[in-house]
Order: C-alpha cells, then structure tokens, then sequence
C-alpha cells in the first residue's frame, strides 16, 4: 500500500526558521503523518554539521554560521541553491538508511541528466559530482526513525562564499552549479524535475509519473 507524500514549495527562507519547523513537524508526527519533501531556497548561511571542525571555517565575513544537527562537515547555503528536505518515515517505507542517501542522490543525479549535465557518486565522499567538482551535497538527520535535512543542489548562485571554508571539510575540494553549464538556467526550470525524481525515489503514487518536458534554454 503505498504511503501519501506532502509537497510544500516554500520559496526562500532563513535556515534556523525552516530548521526548527523540521524539528517541530518530526517532534510532533505520528503514525499516521504523511511524509513530507520541503522544496526551498535559504538566505546565505554557513551551516556547521554534528562533525564539524572549527578548522574548516576560514572567513565567514558578514554571513551567519548556524551550529546545526544535521551530518557532515560545513556548506553554504544561498539563493540559486535548490534545498531539498526529505521529512521521511523511513521503517513505514521499508527504507535503510543508505537506501535514503541514495534516493537522495540518484534524484540528483535524474535531475542533472534531464539537463545533460553527467555527474556522478564518490565512495566514501557522498554527494554528486561532476568530474572532481561537487555539484550537490547531503547532510542527514535520523530522529525515532524519521528523517530531517536533505539534499543542496547548486542551480545558479554565488560561490564565492564557498571560498571562506573548507567545504565539507576538505581544503582541496572545489565547487560547480548548473548555471556553469546552462548559464541562464533559473531555480524554477530545476525544481520541478527534482520533484518529479524525488517522488519516483519514494515510489510516490500520488504524483505525477509521466515524462519531464525536455528542457529548452532561454
């Protein structure tokens, strides 16, 4: 029997708002509460994981550093970024965890084929990569079974904060975005594909399966 999915599409938010939402709606869920995938964008914000290391941040300047739960080292997060947060009972759905973590990068991965753009997975480094540059980041939480967090996918932003830290704690890793590719590609021509491919991840029945439209460049 398949299990109902909530979509909520909440344009740009600050981090420590939607995050204690998450907090709240995982705190609060019963047996009985449908899954929810948050689609969003989050004001500039540097976010430090339950492993981070204080080394990794370099120059913040004048953006916020939020000491989160989530996995993982630091990452940035700004406008042009496509957030995903996966708020998923994962024994309801028969899940692992690793099964979680790769719904999350296979949609990515769905997602930046549909563009042309191939990328790939690293082992033991997790995440999406084009080549030796990271695409989109995972960071995750499990909570009484219950997932919070999700998946960062660069669309069309501004790296250069990325610049002030080490990103996911490495010194030597450098960053890409979509827009590298399709240069005048907006947040809204990606959003609907990552839906789209997230919901199959899930095995979502209540969505929409038939095929993305090709893209066409602006």
């Amino acid at each position: 029997m398949p299990h109902k999915l909530q979509i909520l599409q909440l344009a740009q938010q600050p981090y420590q708002v939607v995050w204690q939402q998450m907090q709240t709606f995982t705190a609060e869920r019963t047996a009985s509460t449908p899954d929810q995938l948050w689609l969003l964008e989050h004001d500039p914000v540097f976010t430090q994981g339950r492993s981070g290391k204080a080394q990794h941040l370099i120059d913040a300047g004048s953006i916020p550093v939020v000491q989160s739960d989530r996995g993982g080292q630091i990452t940035y997060h700004g406008p042009g970024q496509l957030i995903t947060y996966w708020l998923i009972d994962l024994p309801r759905r028969q899940l692992s965890v690793r099964q979680l973590i790769q719904a999350l990068e296979q949609s990515a991965l769905d997602t930046l084929a549909h563009f042309g753009i191939t990328a790939r997975t690293c082992a033991g480094a997790p995440g999406v990569y084009v080549g030796a540059l990271k695409i989109g980041s995972l960071g995750l939480r499990i909570s009484h079974g219950c997932s919070l967090h999700g998946f960062a996918l660069n669309v069309n932003m501004d790296l250069r904060p990325f610049a002030g830290i080490h990103p996911c704690g490495d010194p030597h890793l450098q960053l890409c975005q979509m827009a590298d590719w399709i240069p005048a590609i907006k947040l809204a021509d990606v959003q609907a594909v990552m839906l789209h491919h997230a919901r199959y991840q899930l095995g979502d029945r209540f969505g929409d399966r038939s095929p993305v439209a090709p893209f066409k460049e602006h």
